[in-house]
């Protein structure tokens, strides 16, 4: 499951991101977006995991708790809008 995390801490890296949700299970893959420009965080990201189970108990038990002094937003990702084939 693909899991969307806002309100970041602008100072908060992958690895903390990932030990906080790998409490609760297998975590695939983490990504902080960052400003093409200036490298600084947007304060948002997404976090992979393997099992929708482990991933929404994930969600319910951290969204709106306190990460590095921040209370963040968690919920599943919307997924990627097809491309439109207009080319």
């Amino acid at each position: 499951m693909n899991i969307f995390v806002a309100k970041l801490n602008f100072k908060t890296r992958k690895e903390d991101l990932e030990a906080a949700f790998a409490k609760f299970g297998q975590v695939t893959s983490v990504k902080i977006v960052r400003d093409k420009e200036t490298g600084r965080s947007k304060g948002y990201g997404f976090i992979e995991m393997t099992n929708d189970n482990e991933a929404n108990h994930a969600i319910a038990a951290l969204n709106e708790k306190e990460l590095d002094g921040k209370v963040i937003v968690v919920k599943p990702a919307n997924p990627k809008p097809a491309a439109s084939g207009n080319y």
